[in-house]
């Protein structure tokens, strides 16, 4: 599949993105997870990017769009983001269909594209989904897709977008539910000299670490929360989120998290797992 590419919206050569992730969609609107309707959560959060008034290039969406691996849930999604109006791009995550959203997101308006050029930056988006089950896994061919596409454009500051966070966050539970071979990938991101991030989803919490020199990022759910720390399965009560990443011509990233205020679309604290 060929690179996209995407023009520099101003004259700075700052890139503005907005990452979703975890939105967990039914294909039934009304539809809880944990006792959160995840459309609803999923409309109250965009509704508040609107308000923002900020500007972005595109939106990443990293994994877990559906809960139940439904077409409906798919067209959900492409619908309720289109009042965004930026490009859509998108990885798969352990409770998706990924071969069913290559095949049918292009008709509904969300890229398929893996490789975007934009500026002096090339994101690339990677596949660790392991069908129906939590853990992720990154197979030889997603890693030689990665260097092939990096070796295209070995001279750029290069991001790296995949679902499931490639390293520990010190949560018992949470960390069997990690990249199963998180060594195999860390390993090739170290030998490719100009990556500067890696984007995830998955963890449901912030997590923002330098690890071989490369920035490692997570980011709230637009759903529910995990608990940090946990050892055993816990809900934290914090609002849903997202984040907000700008990336320098030179290199350099900033980014910020936003989150609805507690108290909206507060889960079931007692349940043991889902």
């Amino acid at each position: 599949m060929p690179t996209f590419n995407l023009p520099v919206s101003n004259e700075s050569g700052t890139i503005s993105v907005l990452q979703l992730t975890d939105s967990h969609l039914f294909a039934e609107e009304s539809t809880s997870l944990l006792g959160v309707r995840t459309a609803s959560s999923f409309k109250a959060v965009l509704s508040s990017i609107l308000n923002q008034d900020i500007s972005f290039d595109f939106v990443v969406m990293t994994g877990d769009i559906s809960q139940d691996y439904s077409i409906g849930s798919y067209q959900r999604f492409a619908h309720m983001v289109s009042v965004l109006n930026a490009p859509v791009f998108f990885v798969p995550g352990n409770h998706d269909d990924g071969p069913l959203m290559y095949r049918i997101f292009g008709d509904y308006g969300v890229h398929t594209e893996r490789s975007l050029v934009c500026g002096n930056w090339h994101f690339i988006f990677l596949n660790s989904e392991v069908y129906s089950v939590p853990h992720g896994w990154i197979e030889k061919s997603e890693l030689n897709y990665l260097r092939r596409k990096y070796e295209a454009f070995p001279d750029l500051n290069t991001v790296v977008l995949v679902h499931h966070l490639p390293r520990l966050v010190n949560s018992r539970w949470l960390d069997t539910q990690t990249m199963h071979n998180q060594d195999e990938f860390n390993n090739c991101i170290a030998s490719l000299n100009n990556v500067r991030l890696v984007l995830c989803g998955h963890v449901h919490q912030e997590y923002d670490q330098m690890f071989n020199n490369v920035r490692y990022i997570a980011t709230p759910s637009t759903s529910i929360q995990f608990e940090p720390y946990s050892h055993d399965f816990a809900l934290d009560s914090q609002g849903p989120g997202w984040r907000y990443l700008q990336f320098s011509p030179t290199g350099q990233i900033t980014t910020q998290v936003y989150r609805l205020p507690a108290g909206r679309f507060v889960p079931d604290m007692g349940v043991s797992g889902y």
